[in-house]
């Protein structure tokens, strides 16, 4: 059972870091750090794959990062070569045996393998490997990857992997540890964000995002460019750029909702994008009002725009119970509102009497937004006008993102005025396509396909 607010949302993906070190102490501890700044990207599982005496060993269970990575993990895993991820599961269960890293053991040594994305001909790969006697021990794709590099490495990792980012079709960000080198692999098209920094002792790490980089002590130097391979060893950094062209297409909602807003990608301040969006948003659709405020918490920076750019206060009509972590108690449908109210809550005093306008990042059903508005109305508010700083979703998304079917989206379903009915809305407004990418301050191609079906490949025929 998903939590009732998460489930109105369209889901995380996952997040990775990677650490080559010459401290291999600390290790293990930068992992931690790195996992836990991107938690908000995947709270299914997470783990650790670290080289250890030349053996690469590793650690991984169900849970969030801290009730994983206990201290006793941490201490008795050391060593100069790491790589860590967070999950929420996209392709295959969630079971522990689907956990990452995945660690392999081939002819020729071993490999871990954590994986940020979606592969969209992964079933078809699988079934080749299977037809030639593979036996895989999960169902991600990630084995598939792994079982590819491991059987075409011929005493050459670099080449199998170079060679396999050319069959594989989708979104991806891999970081991968050898015995001796640290491995980071993104998508031709830039789907899924990865970003290379520094630490001061000359340490270097990877990382889905640029707060990562941070919190492990390190200095941001750059993205990984789509289709690029990067090499850390002992030699420094190595660059294998691919000759395939393919245009940009970052993933639009790592701007809209995915990413931390202290994140910058591909050159992009998520923060400065959705406070942008914000102030467009008011310039598309203003409303008179009282009060401004979001629902927690991707919808702030967009709130605060739209109030400075229109002159309305500002002010936290809806508190988020920050202790209320994922329920998995199945509410009865006469107590699935109470279970809203258990996560947010309407702070009556700043809404009562007032003409109100009510920010989010997105809709996806609709349920949410409803159950929301209906609960500030209930407080007092004279009039609920709700804005969301994004297109309608309209399309499902099959590059790393879990989106439901098309005929559970509300914005494939419904025209903007029957949103605004059964949301039981005073208005509802939705930020333009050009005022998103307006948002972005970037030239940059983005994918759009969950707003406009333009896929950037063929994409499975259901929805």
């Amino acid at each position: 059972m998903q939590d009732i607010i998460l489930d109105d949302k369209l889901h995380e993906e996952c997040g990775v870091v990677g650490v080559f070190s010459g401290n291999p102490d600390i290790t293990s501890q930068l992992i931690y750090y790195g996992l836990f700044a991107l938690q908000h990207r995947g709270q299914e599982s997470a783990g650790i794959a670290i080289n250890t005496g030349g053996k690469i060993q590793f650690h991984k269970n169900m849970g969030l990062v801290s009730d994983v990575m206990t201290s006793d993990v941490i201490q008795r895993l050391s060593g100069g070569i790491a790589i860590g991820h967070v999950r929420y599961s996209t392709s295959g269960g969630s079971e522990i045996e689907n956990a990452q890293p995945l660690v392999v053991r081939y002819k020729n040594g071993t490999l871990a393998l954590a994986h940020n994305g979606n592969l969209v001909n992964a079933d078809s790969l699988r079934n080749i490997l299977e037809d030639s006697g593979v036996i895989f021990q999960t169902s991600i794709d990630t084995e598939v990857v792994a079982n590819m590099i491991a059987r075409n490495a011929n005493g050459d990792v670099l080449k199998s992997i170079k060679n396999v980012m050319e069959i594989i079709k989708g979104a991806f960000a891999f970081v991968i540890a050898t015995e001796k080198q640290l491995i980071g692999v993104r998508d031709h098209f830039g789907l899924r964000p990865l970003c290379l920094g520094q630490r001061p002792d000359g340490g270097y790490l990877l990382a889905s995002e640029s707060c990562a980089i941070n919190a492990m002590g390190g200095e941001f130097i750059r993205d990984i460019e789509p289709g690029e391979i990067i090499i850390i060893d002992e030699n420094g950094i190595e660059s294998i750029k691919s000759s395939k062209y393919a245009q940009q297409k970052s993933c639009i909602f790592e701007y809209v909702y995915f990413a931390r807003p202290d994140s910058t990608i591909d050159g992009v301040n998520v923060y400065q994008s959705r406070y942008n969006a914000g102030r467009i948003l008011a310039q598309e659709a203003p409303v008179k009002a009282d009060l401004v405020f979001c629902v927690p918490d991707s919808g702030t920076p967009a709130a605060i725009g739209y109030g400075n750019e229109l002159g309305i206060p500002y002010g936290l009509g809806l508190i988020k119970n920050r202790y209320a972590k994922r329920t998995f108690i199945e509410p009865s449908q006469e107590l699935r509102e109470e279970g809203v109210k258990t996560k947010l809550s309407v702070n009556k005093e700043l809404v009562k009497d007032k003409v109100v306008v009510m920010i989010d990042d997105s809709i996806v059903r609709g349920t949410t937004t409803r159950q929301l508005a209906q609960m500030v109305r209930d407080a007092g508010a004279k009039e609920v006008h709700v804005r969301i700083a994004s297109p309608p979703v309209t399309h499902s998304c099959f590059f790393g993102i879990d989106t439901p079917f098309r005929s559970y989206l509300i914005g494939a379903n419904k025209s903007v005025d029957e949103m605004k009915d059964y949301i039981k809305a005073d208005s509802l407004h939705f930020l333009s396509m050009e005022g998103l990418i307006k948002s972005t301050g970037s030239d940059r191609g983005f994918c759009l396909a969950c707003l406009n079906g333009d896929y950037p490949m063929e994409v499975p025929k259901f929805d």
